[in-house]
């Protein structure tokens, strides 16, 4: 009966994702204003 814990086994994919939503965050905000005004001063 061996008890070993096999941490990458039950690692939890939500929390592999959620470790990098402090910097997927805030460049899809500045992607997502760069294109707004980049359509805005395209259209003016």
């Amino acid at each position: 009966m061996s008890a070993h814990n096999d941490s990458n086994a039950s690692q939890d994919p939500v929390e592999a994702i959620a470790k990098h939503i402090p910097i997927v965050i805030p460049v899809a905000g500045a992607v997502l204003i760069f294109l707004l005004a980049f359509i805005a001063v395209f259209m003016a």
